[in-house]
């Protein structure tokens, strides 16, 4: 039966996210209709399913044109429409203009994913929620003498970004006051450049941290629940590699406080659908002992994560499913104490890229494609390829995610390790040699590792 009155959705997305919400919507009764760009026009997910040509391969011509998508949507007489991650995702714009139509928007409402979309509020929020924040500056900063005046009085080394920022890009380091002219202005440039808004302000650079986040889900009548949380600590330029759940090295008690202060947040902003905390955790008391560290609030991703799948195989939920449902007006379907978070889940996101030659891109037809063998569903792949398919030059590389779960975490590093060898891959080069290393890495088995590089790469 559809959930609510949605009938009909329109998916706003490509690739592994697309696949996902269509495989949701199968499981819902609902009718998913894709846009699609011309390079995407014949791709295997999209077989036998509509489609509406959205524009040319390039995503500024398709994917990221809020006007095409919604009028495609209406086009397709959609009563709904989901953005995925990445592209419009986050773009209150978009979210208002579905409004303003009669489309539904499977996320938050537009004002939510506005206030938490501009860092300062987003911390004022977090602030008042309970949540501990990354010391810096008091908002935007207004000029250099502002910069230079709070840098001094925070501390040096500290970190500039992007007051609309994401994805790494905005942010630029000064060490030592003689560098805060220049840090400020090009991270302003660069944040002019790629989102439009030049404003910027500070936080201390907190060198080797943890990188943590909470997952989230709340529904139209103020019920919200967590679902756990995930390391996302393995990264390349700010890009997720691999992300786990549990963290093996946040402790408890700074793990439930953080818990409640994240719900406390969510409920404050109206939030509906789902949505994940994005926390530093650093190294408080002794040298590299995060189990003694504060988890530090840093942002709120207003969409469901590229990892959530991590979330949905420690608890049993389906969180693209539920995201559907509640914003289609349904209450949660769980409380927080009917989830039982289980065993330890580790996710390798597998991208159509060569490590070994500086992470690049590898498009092309993918000539074979082989997934590992379920183990009894205790191994889940995600993808959206199979042989044939062709990785296209516009967009981002990722071709699958391999997620496991097991009892413990060796076992999980062990699970994973099986499963990548197992995979066939032809046709393009692809980041499983680098995952592999890192699972055998000394630094990434006893968790002697943090956000500054990749364990165990290069080899």
């Amino acid at each position: 039966m559809p959930a609510g009155s949605f009938h009909r959705l329109f998916v706003a997305n490509r690739g592994e996210v697309a696949a996902r919400i269509a495989r949701a919507c199968d499981q819902l009764g609902i009718t998913p209709v894709f846009g699609v760009s011309e390079a995407d026009a014949h791709a295997p997910y999209t077989e036998g399913r509509e489609t509406v040509l959205l524009g040319p391969g390039r995503a500024a011509q398709s994917y990221l044109d809020p006007m095409r998508v919604v009028q495609a949507a209406k086009q397709a007489r959609c009563s709904a429409l989901h953005p995925g991650w990445g592209f419009l995702s986050e773009n209150p714009v978009l979210a208002a203009m579905c409004e303003q139509h009669g489309i539904t928007f499977v996320g938050p409402p537009a004002q939510a994913m506005a206030l938490m979309g501009k860092k300062t509020p987003a911390k004022d929020t977090a602030r008042r929620a309970g949540l501990t924040l990354i010391p810096g500056s008091n908002g935007v900063l207004a000029d250099v003498a502002a910069a230079r005046e709070a840098a001094e009085r925070t501390g040096f080394p500290v970190l500039f970004k992007a007051e609309s920022g994401g994805g790494g890009r905005g942010m630029r380091i000064a060490r030592h006051i003689d560098e805060v002219e220049r840090a400020f202005t090009d991270a302003s440039a660069e944040a002019i450049a790629a989102f439009g808004d030049g404003r910027v302000y500070m936080e201390k650079l907190l060198e080797g941290g943890r990188h943590v986040e909470i997952q989230v889900l709340a529904d139209r009548y103020g019920h919200v629940v967590h679902v756990g949380e995930r390391d996302c600590t393995v990264q390349r330029n700010h890009q997720k590699l691999i992300e786990e759940s549990p963290s093996p090295v946040l402790s408890p008690e700074e793990r439930e406080r953080t818990f409640a202060a994240a719900i406390r947040c969510t409920q404050q902003i109206g939030y509906v659908g789902a949505g994940t905390m994005e926390f530093l955790l650093d190294a408080s008391g002794s040298a590299g002992d995060f189990t003694k560290g504060t988890l530090r609030f840093m942002e709120m991703n207003t969409r469901l994560q590229v990892e959530h799948p991590v979330s949905e195989m420690r608890s049993g939920l389906d969180l693209m499913s539920e995201m559907i449902r509640v914003c289609a007006g349904h209450r949660l379907a769980i409380t927080q104490d009917r989830i039982a978070l289980r065993g330890h889940v580790i996710e390798c996101r597998i991208n159509a890229e060569d490590p070994s030659d500086g992470f690049r891109p590898s498009p092309g037809e993918i000539t074979r494609f082989v997934l590992p063998d379920a183990e009894g569903g205790e191994v889940r792949v995600d993808t959206h390829v199979a042989s044939g398919y062709v990785v296209p030059p516009f967009y981002d590389s990722l071709i699958c995610k391999v997620i496991v779960r097991a009892d413990t975490r060796e076992l999980a590093i062990e699970r994973m390790e099986r499963a990548l060898r197992s995979m066939v891959v032809e046709g393009v080069k692809t980041t499983i040699p680098m995952h592999l290393a890192i699972l055998a890495s000394d630094a990434f088995r006893t968790n002697r590792y943090d956000t500054r590089a990749i364990p165990g790469w290069p080899a």
